[in-house]
């Protein structure tokens, strides 16, 4: 019986460690990185906007709906590194504030006046690009986009 307990009792042991161990772990969903390349900015004045959304409500003109944005100084071009994004649907906006006041600036009829872009790089009919037009799908661990700009 000794013999029995000696053996046992360091076998419960180790099971126990081992299932609050396994209890403890959380399940994280896998993430990437999205690193975004912003071309053809006409000038170095001002900033540049980047937002990312995950939801079409708010996209592409509402940066405080997105789930990430960054702002940094404009160049010839820039690049920003979105890091641990959740794989899933996302859509990004881009504006060229030139004159910085953090807002897109328009003329009496509505046209823009300064820079966007979205992913996709769509085709700019009536009005601003779509999200589902501008969607792109991470699904690995780093996921590059190249987005064009645009000025009236």
């Amino acid at each position: 019986m000794k013999r029995m307990l000696k053996k046992t009792i360091p076998l419960i042991f180790i099971m126990s460690l081992c299932s609050g161990s396994l209890q403890s772990q959380e399940v994280r969903p896998e993430t990437g990185r999205i690193r975004v390349s912003v071309e053809n900015l006409r000038s170095s004045r001002g900033f540049v906007g980047i937002a990312l959304f995950n939801a079409k409500k708010g996209f592409p003109d509402k940066p405080e709906r997105a789930i990430d944005g960054r702002s940094i100084k404009a160049g010839d071009s820039c690049e920003i590194v979105f890091d641990n994004v959740p794989y899933g649907t996302y859509a990004i906006s881009v504006l060229h504030d030139e004159n910085g006041n953090r807002k897109m600036d328009k003329n009496i009829i509505g046209i823009p006046k300064e820079g966007f872009g979205t992913s996709n790089n769509p085709k700019i009919r009536r009005g601003p690009p779509t999200y589902e037009d501008s969607q792109v799908h991470l699904d690995r661990r780093e996921l590059a986009l190249e987005i064009d700009m645009n000025y009236f």
